[in-house]
C-alpha cells in the first residue's frame, strides 16, 4: 500500500517563486503543495489550518518575517510541521535566527530541483538540513557577540553520544552516521535521543545549534 504524499506549504512573498516551487513539487508523486502564503502572518494562518508535513519558509516577508512565523507555528501547534527556511544567502544572520527559533534546516534559493525535492524528503523523515560550514560561521559570529558559557551538558555526554553529535553537526543523516560508526539505525536513534535529552533540545537542529553556541563543536572538531 502506497503512502499518501507529503503535504507541503510554500511561504514566499514572490508569486513567481511560489508558482515555480509548486510546479516542481507537484510533479513528484510523493509530494503535494496543499497551500501557499505571501506573508509571515498568512503562513501562520495557512499552516495552522492545513497542518502540512513540511513548510518552505522564506526568511524575509512582510507583516512578520519567517523567523517570527516559525516561532508562532511551533509554539501554537501540538504537532507542528518540519520547517525549512529558504534563503538567498547562506551567511544571512536571519538564517541562524530561524534555526534557533526551531527551523529544522535551510535551503538556498539557487538550489536545483533535485536538491529541493531531496531536502523535503530528508526533513520529513526526521533528519536536519544543515550546511556545516555556514552554520559554523554563523555560530562563531553569534558566540563572539554573546560570549556564551561552556555548556553544562558537555560532560554528561557519553563518548559515543559526543561522536554522534559531532557527526550530526557535520550534516550527516542517521543512516550515514550508522554507516560511519558501523552500527544499526535503532542504535543511532538511541544515541540521538540521548543527545537531545542531555542538551535539552527539541530536535537534531537545536542540538547542533547548542553544540556550536557552547563551543563544543568549534573546540572539539
Amino acid at each position: 500500500m502506497s503512502r499518501p504524499p507529503l503535504r507541503v506549504v510554500v511561504a514566499d512573498d514572490e508569486r513567481m517563486v511560489r508558482t515555480a516551487l509548486r510546479v516542481i513539487l507537484d510533479a513528484e508523486a510523493d509530494l503535494e503543495v496543499v497551500g501557499e502564503a505571501a506573508s509571515g502572518a498568512e503562513a501562520v494562518s495557512v499552516v495552522r489550518a492545513l497542518a502540512p508535513d513540511v513548510v518552505l519558509m522564506d526568511v524575509r516577508m512582510p507583516e512578520i518575517d519567517g523567523i517570527r512565523a516559525t516561532e508562532q507555528i511551533l509554539r501554537s501547534m501540538a504537532d507542528p510541521p518540519r520547517i525549512v527556511v529558504v534563503t538567498t544567502f547562506e551567511n544571512d544572520a536571519y538564517v541562524y535566527d530561524a534555526l534557533r527559533a526551531g527551523a529544522c534546516g535551510f535551503l538556498l534559493k539557487r538550489a536545483d530541483p533535485d536538491e529541493l525535492i531531496g531536502a523535503i524528503r530528508l526533513v520529513a523523515r526526521g533528519d536536519s538540513l544543515l550546511f556545516p560550514a555556514a552554520v559554523r560561521s554563523l555560530a562563531a559570529a553569534h558566540a563572539a557577540a554573546t560570549r556564551p558559557a561552556a555548556p553544562p551538558w558537555a560532560g554528561r555526554l557519553t563518548e559515543r553520544e559526543a561522536e554522534v553529535l559531532r557527526l550530526m553537526a557535520n550534516g550527516l543523516t542517521n543512516q550515514e552516521i550508522g554507516e560511519r560508526l558501523g552500527v544499526g539505525p535503532q542504535t543511532i536513534k538511541t544515541h540521538v535521543a540521548g543527545v537531545l535529552a542531555k542538551t535539552g533540545s527539541r530536535d537534531r537542529t537545536q542540538a547542533v545549534i547548542a553544540a556550536y553556541e557552547g563551543g563544543f563543536i568549534l573546540k572539539k572538531s
